[in-house]
């Protein structure tokens, strides 16, 4: 995620949310979600 997210410009990920689901026996899903930002120190 946080390759996708610096491909972008970000430098940070926040609100991260992961999910799963089992389609079937042995298989799972995997799902993550986040907000990429641009994060600067304040003066």
């Amino acid at each position: 995620m946080m390759q996708h997210a610096s491909s972008h410009g970000a430098n940070a990920v926040i609100g991260v949310r992961y999910d799963s689901n089992e389609l079937m026996q042995g298989v799972t899903e995997v799902l993550v979600y986040g907000t990429a930002v641009q994060v600067e120190r304040a003066a």
